[in-house]
Formats: structure tokens, C-alpha cells, sequence
């Protein structure tokens, strides 16, 4: 047996032991999710079965055709990015079959931060020019912060929510803690 083969083989190994997210649920904590955001799981899951995954199998095919696998980059590679696609394909189908779908434009009690509201809010520490930053709250695997919408278990929104407007709550940082204000809640509408 080759070395290359034996190194494969440790490395399919290592893989497969890898966790499948680098953002896991935390244990004891449900998979809440908007509806948009079980939608994108979803269209995520069909475009990796449908088209990555096929495209990456003829490849690999096709490179294992071509004789000696040990030194086809083609090959290697190929089979590497498929281990990943399975990974994130049971790590998809595990998220969906959990999720359990919040309606926030359901939400009977809106003049408080639950999960799905988009709240406003000032530094209740800073002067009072300081300029208002807005945030949503939604799941876990469909937070981006690029996008102003942050994980219902992240540090600002577990210090938000049931709060109201007009509340100051206290948010701890690396930097110490830091005092917020609610200046507005909103719900988006079904």
C-alpha cells in the first residue's frame, strides 16, 4: 500500500470526525428558524443534490478513468469536495428535520423584543447624538451580520429580548459591560 493511499485514508478520516458546522445549535436550545429562512436550508439542500454534488461525481468519474488516482489532482480533489458536500448535505437535512418555524408576523405581543422583531437602539452610555443602530433577530443558520440580523442566541439578543421600548438593558462585551436602549420594535408583516 502507498503512502498517498494511507495519507488519503487519514485524511477521509479526520473529516469525518470534523464537526459538520462552524456554528452549531447550542446543546439544550431549539432550532427556531423564520419561514424565509427554513426556505433558504432548503433551496441550499436542492442546489447541492441537484447540481454541485452531479457536477463534482462526473469529475471524479472522468479523473478516475484516466488511470493512476495517487497523483490526479483531479481525483483528489474531487473526492475531498464531495466528503465535503455530504457533510454539509447531512448537516442541512439535520437542521431542516429540527427546525421548528416562527411566524414573528404571528407575534401577539409587539410592543416587546421576541424572536423574528428588528429593534432599534442607541448607547444609553455615549452622548446623546449617538446614532441608532437596528438589528433582527432570526435562527441560528440564517443570522448575517452584513445584514443587520444577528442569531436569537447571540449575546445582544438574549439582553434584548422581552424588552420594550424605552428599556435600557445591559449588554456584556469582551470590553466590559455596555448599556443599551430600545428605541424601537417592529414585526415584519406575513
Amino acid at each position: 500500500m502507498s503512502k498517498a493511499f494511507t495519507k488519503e485514508s487519514d485524511s477521509e478520516e479526520a473529516e469525518a470526525d470534523a464537526p459538520e458546522s462552524p456554528d452549531p445549535l447550542p446543546q439544550g436550545f431549539k432550532n427556531y428558524v423564520t419561514s424565509n429562512g427554513l426556505r433558504l436550508l432548503r433551496d441550499e439542500l436542492e442546489q447541492l443534490r441537484r447540481v454541485e454534488r452531479p457536477k463534482v461525481v462526473e469529475v471524479v468519474s472522468w479523473a478516475a478513468a484516466n488511470g493512476d488516482r495517487s497523483e490526479n489532482g483531479d481525483y483528489i480533489y474531487g473526492k475531498k469536495r464531495l466528503r465535503e458536500i455530504d457533510r454539509r448535505l447531512r448537516f442541512l437535512l439535520k437542521r431542516i428535520e429540527s427546525a421548528e418555524v416562527v411566524d414573528p408576523a404571528r407575534q401577539t405581543h409587539r410592543d416587546r423584543v421576541f424572536f423574528g422583531a428588528t429593534v432599534t437602539y442607541v448607547d444609553a452610555d455615549g452622548d446623546s447624538d449617538a446614532a441608532e443602530s437596528s438589528l433582527r433577530i432570526v435562527g441560528v443558520d440564517e443570522a448575517d451580520t452584513a445584514r443587520g440580523e444577528v442569531s436569537w442566541v447571540s449575546p445582544i439578543a438574549r439582553a434584548l429580548m422581552k424588552a420594550e421600548e424605552g428599556d435600557v438593558v445591559e449588554l456584556r462585551t469582551p470590553n466590559g459591560a455596555r448599556r443599551i436602549e430600545v428605541v424601537g420594535i417592529a414585526y415584519e408583516e406575513g
